[in-house]
């Protein structure tokens, strides 16, 4: 489903590594404490991982956080998230958000899309 994108979504994860990297190294306690964080999120239980991955995209569009966006896009796509799922999970998240949401919903599924695309080599 490739179009004209607002915002290349696989690009800003990949250039957001150095500085992730530099975060790290300037506050490595902090950020292990961040990482065993989302690990102890992410650990199994009653929901599933593509549950949890879709539960942090609506959160990231509520907030508005492009990387959350990136990244929670990805990961809930890697565990199996449909556009479908993707389109659904965003209406709870206009919901929570209210308008400035409604718009970084368009930019979620714009992710998916451009990571699905990348996966099938049409990006």
């Amino acid at each position: 489903m490739s179009h004209t994108a607002f915002k290349n979504w696989p690009q800003m994860a990949t250039d957001l590594i150095p500085a992730i990297k530099e975060i790290h190294r300037g506050s490595p306690g902090v950020m292990k404490a961040f990482r065993e964080m989302g690990a102890a999120a992410h650990e199994g239980g009653v929901l599933d991982s593509k549950t949890k991955e879709l539960l942090a995209v609506a959160i990231s569009v509520a907030v508005r956080c492009d990387p959350c966006i990136t990244f929670h896009v990805e990961g809930a796509r890697k565990h199996g998230a449909t556009r479908e799922e993707i389109a659904e999970t965003m209406g709870l998240a206009v919901y929570m958000g209210a308008g400035p949401s409604a718009m970084y919903a368009a930019q979620a599924l714009e992710a998916y899309d451009q990571y699905t695309d990348q996966a099938s080599g049409k990006g």
